[in-house]
């Protein structure tokens, strides 16, 4: 029996939540309702929170339901739904594109040119139109994929988090029985870190520091480097012969840290970028050093085309779930889930909800 009213937790006004009753979502068209069961914090939430993406239209409106990392399982379908039945384990991605502009014919669909244009068909669940923080939401079939019956919702939750690192890492590749490095041991760090060693690279470097860096040594890292208490560049420099790393993921938004990836880097080496920056306090490199030693910079947003992939690596432990989730809380307690996220309390890495 579907209630006709839901707990959702609602952001009101910056900095401020709030546990509102309000009417559960009809789906629509090629769309199904999904009952959550499980719902990550990412990194972005607490910045929506505290307005620091406002200019880019995060929140649209006020009050509005933030979360983008989730996992359920539908319990009603609308018109014209054939491919998902009432019962179904699903997990959901956070982009629904247009589906008719240039990018989104050509799959990139987390590029579409229709951003933010809800009459043109585009969804961006938790960011332009509501999200998960709540019992029940509709979502376009298009953003959801069949989670495999072993794996955890609390664990298929993190799709959009280990999409993220897969989307990255198959924008620069994996050389194997190279040596490649990942900037920042967070949920997307690891993700990456566990993915490039399944990938054939013989030695993975992590640069992290506290307990962070110590799970990327328990699930595979070979060599941890701790920024507060040795160079980086130096290290790296030292284990490669002078040589430099394959590649990097850089997935920790530090100022430093672009600057640092280039200097660690081998000629015709690639960086990736996946971590957001404070443009105004990055610290730039020489750049002609990147014509001249022919690096290749790229970026990477979201994580288009990767799920099944995803999903299937959780489901065969290549990706291991419980290394990463170290919280969990109920939705009544956003607020303190939210605190022990942005503050790291007890060790936490990736904190869930379960509504």
């Amino acid at each position: 029996m579907i209630p006709k009213t839901m707990k959702a937790c609602q952001l009101v006004a910056f900095n401020k939540l709030e546990i509102r009753e309000v009417p559960v979502p009809t789906p629509g068209p090629d769309e199904v309702l999904c009952r959550i069961r499980a719902v990550a914090i990412c990194g972005t939430d607490p910045e929506i929170i505290f307005g620091h993406h406002a200019k880019k239209g995060w929140p649209p409106r006020f009050p509005f339901t933030l979360g983008h990392e989730w996992a359920g399982e539908v319990v009603a379908l609308g018109p014209n739904v054939t491919e998902f039945k009432v019962g179904d384990r699903v997990a959901g991605e956070a982009h629904k594109g247009c589906g008719a502009c240039e990018n989104c014919l050509k799959g990139r669909y987390t590029l579409c040119l229709n951003y933010g244009k809800e009459e043109k068909g585009h969804r961006h669940y938790g960011f332009t139109v509501p999200g998960a923080n709540c019992e029940y939401n509709a979502y376009s079939t298009k953003a959801l994929r069949k989670i495999p019956d072993n794996l955890s919702f609390e664990h298929a939750s993190l799709l959009d988090t280990a999409g993220v690192a897969l989307h990255g890492i198959e924008m620069i590749g994996v050389t194997p029985g190279g040596t490649v490095a990942v900037w920042g041991p967070g949920p997307i760090g690891l993700c990456a870190m566990q993915m490039m060693k399944g990938m054939g690279a013989k030695t993975v470097i992590m640069v992290g520091r506290k307990h962070r860096l110590k799970v990327a040594g328990e699930i595979g890292a070979d060599v941890l480097i701790d920024f507060e208490k040795e160079d980086p560049v130096k290290r790296i420099l030292e284990i490669t012969g002078g040589k430099g790393v394959d590649e990097i993921q850089e997935c920790s938004g530090a100022s430093v840290a672009l600057k640092e990836c280039l200097a660690a880097v081998r000629k015709g080496g690639k960086i990736n970028l996946i971590g957001f920056y404070e443009d105004s306090k990055v610290l730039l490199p020489p750049i002609t050093s990147i014509v001249m030693n022919e690096i290749t910079l790229t970026g990477s947003r979201a994580n288009p085309n990767v799920s099944d992939r995803v999903l299937n690596m959780f489901a065969a432990g290549i990706l291991k779930g419980d290394k990463v989730v170290s919280h969990t809380f109920p939705l009544e307690k956003y607020e303190e889930a939210l605190d022990t996220f942005v503050h790291r309390k007890d060790g936490a890495i990736k904190v869930v909800v379960k509504p």
